[in-house]
């Protein structure tokens, strides 16, 4: 039998413990850890949720490297013609981790209505367009048909529709300035047969999916040309890497650029949130820490006479250290306990029913995502545990200066 371990025990159920004067500090200990794990399980889960969220829309409409024209603009434009005989495309052979690659046109164009009109980039894509990464952003619709002859079917934004009062059906004309811009412009008439909304107002406000062989005409260009590749990895973790890596695989005439490097406002704001997570874990980790030392420094000057009795006894200061050590555990251990079940309930209610909403033109999304990863909460909780039971030790110490003598009496 561990004897320090059947001490601990006895000192947890027995009935004066409480009724005693440490129950309630104990009570708030416990609490203080219920409530440290929940924030650090919430704001892990909802700050990893909400960086990977965003990542994904914007890999969504630029994927996660871009391969353009060197002397090209920087701008979302599609000004000089690259040939699709490349050694990447359709595929990198060379190169693990790289799921697809696409071909798109841009051009800049203007949609008419008969009471308004709006600047807009039409995303010309085909038969090689991977609609798997827009299709949860879609809300009404369907998306267009490449596979056939060319069409004049599109997606566009929610937020565009209902500018320029667009419903799912509806026709429109789109004005597009020659290549040269001399001339009259290009005139195409288009028909919404999806309407998306990814709630990343940069993407919104802007863009029209549709068939890239109206560009390729209007820019008097042969099909087998196009104005950038879109190349999207497997793990994101990497995209430095593969950023790197995709460099070295093109031709001297084209340039490769992470979305991390060309939408660096954005990730700079998002790593922001990997600072403010830390700061969270900390001030949680040292708000438990001293709840329980307290807690710990009462349970040892409320029990001075049975410390001192079993020094008599025979026991020595670490045996009777570990009792107290152990009695710490439980407590953790229940403070813990409730932490996860409350916490880990919190965000498995917000990922199926999404109760907190977000406003989209300061976070980019609408509903505030999580990220469930056992992982990570278990990682928490074993961090917390050690953390807690590593700092207890020093007023533990305390144990070895109370000397029998001056603390056993008889009533």
């Amino acid at each position: 039998m561990n004897f320090e371990h059947f001490i601990a025990k006895r000192l947890l159920t027995t009935k004066d413990h409480k009724s005693s004067i440490s129950a309630p500090i104990i009570k708030i200990a416990i609490t203080a850890i219920a409530l440290g794990m929940i924030m650090m399980i919430v704001s892990i889960a909802t700050g990893i949720g909400l960086q990977q969220k965003i990542r994904q829309k914007v890999a969504a409409f630029s994927g996660h490297i871009i391969i353009s024209n060197f002397n090209g603009n920087e701008s979302d434009v599609s000004t000089e013609p690259i040939s699709i005989h490349q050694k990447f495309y359709p595929k990198f052979k060379n190169i693990e981790g790289i799921q697809h690659v696409q071909a798109v046109v841009t051009k800049v164009g203007i949609i008419r209505t008969a009471t308004d009109f709006e600047g807009i980039i039409y995303k010309g894509v085909g038969k090689d367009f991977d609609w798997e990464n827009l299709k949860e952003y879609l809300v009404s619709g369907t998306i267009p048909n490449l596979k056939g002859e060319l069409n004049n079917e599109i997606v566009i934004s929610e937020y565009l529709a209902n500018r320029l009062n667009l419903k799912l059906g509806a026709n429109f004309n789109t004005l597009f300035m020659k290549q040269n811009g001399n001339g009259l412009p290009n005139i195409r008439r288009f028909k919404i047969v999806g309407i998306y909304n990814s709630g990343m107002q940069e993407f919104d406000s802007s863009y029209i999916l549709g068939d890239i062989r109206h560009l390729q005409r209007m820019n008097r260009w042969s099909p087998d040309q196009v104005g950038c590749f879109e190349v999207f990895i497997s793990d994101f973790t990497q995209i430095k890497q593969k950023g790197d890596e995709v460099y070295q695989e093109t031709s001297s005439v084209l340039k490769s650029q992470t979305i991390e490097e060309k939408y660096s406002y954005i990730f700079d704001w998002l790593k922001l949130f990997d600072f403010n997570i830390v700061v969270i874990l900390i001030i949680m980790i040292v708000v438990s820490t001293i709840n329980m030392v307290v807690a710990l420094l009462v349970l040892i000057l409320e029990r001075t006479q049975m410390i001192g009795i079993l020094k008599s006894m025979g026991a020595n200061n670490w045996s009777i250290r570990k009792i107290f050590l152990y009695n710490a555990y439980y407590l953790i251990l229940r403070g813990l306990f409730w932490g996860n079940f409350i916490g880990i309930g919190l965000l498995v209610i917000q990922k199926y029913f999404g109760i907190i909403k977000l406003p989209p033109e300061n976070y980019y999304v609408t509903v505030a995502p999580v990220d469930i990863n056992l992982l990570f909460i278990a990682a928490l909780n074993i961090g917390t545990v050690v953390v807690c039971l590593v700092v207890l030790l020093i007023p533990s110490y305390l144990i070895t200066k109370i000397v029998p003598a001056k603390t056993i009496r008889f009533d």
